[in-house]
């Protein structure tokens, strides 16, 4: 696998970098992206393919079930470098379809960390078991499944507000906060609200 990314890395070099040497030229100096990205870890949602930006655009912080700890190192520092630093004007929290980490949400597991972290999203779980019954058909499975990762979002965002470097930022209309699904299957990328 090693082999076929330094041949993707010759074809970017050959092509894009080519095309746009000038830009990169001017990214080796320094950065300002306009938005704080925060969205999961999963493969299949790469947020500068999924919404066509460029090198530079997103300030990205990628982690399990796109979560904001309560507490937590190396999002804080992440948060406080694009709010501070960067001057971010938007802060986006992206949940997306099929997300193992929202399924893994309440199971039994011999994980150590995974359990853990996911206790930062439970409660998105538990509100839609309050708004839902359970499910009978794989249709409704997968339905519930897509509600709780927008649950999620919204869990998120209010995690979010709990930092106080945000809560100053969005009173002073520096920052606005944003959620966002994706859709896998069908490419869409669309609002939480």
């Amino acid at each position: 696998m090693i082999d076929q990314l330094i041949e993707g890395n010759k074809r970017f070099l050959e092509t894009d970098f080519l095309e746009n040497k000038d830009y990169y030229q001017g990214l080796s100096t320094g950065q300002s992206p306009k938005v704080l990205w925060i969205g999961c870890s999963d493969s299949r949602v790469d947020p500068e393919r999924i919404t066509a930006a460029r090198a530079g655009e997103i300030f990205v912080h990628r982690n399990i079930g796109n979560i904001v700890p309560i507490s937590g190192w190396n999002f804080a520092t992440v948060l406080e470098y694009a709010v501070n630093h960067l001057k971010v004007k938007d802060i986006v929290i992206c949940g997306h379809s099929d997300c193992g980490a929202i399924k893994g949400l309440g199971k039994e597991t011999n994980d150590a960390y995974v359990p853990f972290w996911l206790g930062n999203a439970i409660t998105a779980k538990e509100r839609v078991d309050q708004r839902l019954p359970p499910a009978s058909t794989p249709e409704e499975e997968k339905a519930r499944l897509n509600e709780i990762v927008k649950e999620n979002v919204r869990l998120q965002l209010e995690h979010l507000r709990n930092y106080p470097l945000v809560k100053k930022a969005e009173r002073e209309e520096k920052v606005t906060l944003h959620g966002l699904y994706f859709d896998i299957e069908s490419g869409i990328l669309s609002p939480v609200t």
